[in-house]
């Protein structure tokens, strides 16, 4: 019979006391996945569709309807690009400034239970490795306890320490391996947001500046 016939009663208590520690490891990996693909989803917008809106409401003097729209959206670009209108009319630097501000407060935000996840993937294969010594040294004590007492040793005595060896280390690698692979992915996801919020923080930048440098916008329109 495979490894895969067997129900997952038999095979959590056939891997023994290790098998515990893993289970928790991969419902609090499922979890943070699963909420942080919730939450990426809800702040997800196209960052082109939001920076013509907003700007094409500044080119229209509508500056409280920009800041508007940004606060409507969960988005962090959107919260940078507010940040920024905000300081419509001081410097290059102070805008920048004010936006990074921002975004130092929201990379954090995007990143949160990173190393939680990285934890699980590195700590669960060790964890697996962890059973498998175990297991052996069960079936070793079993094979000096034999043979103390003068008795033959059977496979089946040895069955249950190398079984639990061998099912910890499968099941430490069965949760590490896609905990691994998600995390890469959430990792690149993050990246992938930074590196909009730095190229809206620039054109935002050279906008305002652009603005200020031939017209004035009506901060009361």
């Amino acid at each position: 019979m495979g490894i895969w016939e067997i129900s997952t009663k038999e095979l959590i208590v056939s891997g023994g006391p290790i098998m515990i520690p893993i289970i928790i490891c991969s419902i609090v990996a499922l979890a943070i996945v699963l909420g942080k693909a919730i939450y990426f989803a809800q702040i997800t917008v196209n960052p082109n569709d939001l920076k013509k809106h907003v700007f094409d409401m500044l080119k229209k003097n509508n500056l409280k309807g920009a800041i508007n729209f940004c606060e409507a959206s969960r988005s962090p670009i959107a919260k940078i690009i507010k940040a920024g209108i905000l300081k419509y009319g001081d410097t290059r630097d102070s805008i920048k400034e004010a936006m990074e501000d921002v975004s130092l407060y929201e990379i954090p935000i995007l990143e949160k239970r990173f190393t939680a996840l990285a934890t699980i993937a590195h700590v669960t294969p060790l964890l697996g490795l962890l059973g498998t010594v175990t297991g052996m040294t069960a079936s070793f004590h079993t094979i000096q306890v034999r043979a103390a007492s003068l008795n033959p040793v059977t496979p089946g005595d040895l069955a249950g320490g190398i079984g639990e060896a061998l099912l910890t280390t499968v099941a430490g690698l069965l949760v590490a391996i896609p905990t691994f692979v998600a995390y890469n992915y959430l990792v690149s996801r993050v990246n992938h947001f930074v590196l909009e919020m730095e190229h809206a923080a620039t054109e935002l930048v050279n906008f305002l500046c652009h603005m200020s440098e031939t017209s004035k916008i009506d901060l009361d329109a």
